[in-house]
């Protein structure tokens, strides 16, 4: 799904207009943003949860080579879904 169809499926739902309903999603994310930037967890009930990971350096090998490098510490984003979220995904497997 394409944000644009997201935005024009929400706004169905919502029976807001397309440019309210992209106004809010916006808003919506730059707050998710934000507050991952804080270093915060952003708790969604009944969705799941993002957070920020740091990640240590380490060395690995290129298979080729086999030369060792060192690969910089990073952040990664992380999301973790909800015991409901993953108990609809399980229903909708074993419907099939």
């Amino acid at each position: 799904m394409t944000n644009k169809e997201f935005i024009e499926e929400l706004s169905r739902r919502l029976d807001k207009t397309e440019k309210d309903t992209a106004s809010l999603v916006r808003s919506f994310t730059e707050c998710l943003s934000q507050t991952l930037q804080e270093d915060k967890i952003v708790n969604l009930q009944g969705f799941g949860s993002f957070e920020v990971k740091k990640k240590m350096e380490r060395i690995s090998v290129n298979p080729v080579t086999k030369q060792r490098f060192l690969v910089p510490p990073k952040l990664a984003l992380a999301f973790k879904p909800s015991a409901v979220l993953k108990e609809k995904f399980k229903n909708i497997s074993s419907d099939e």
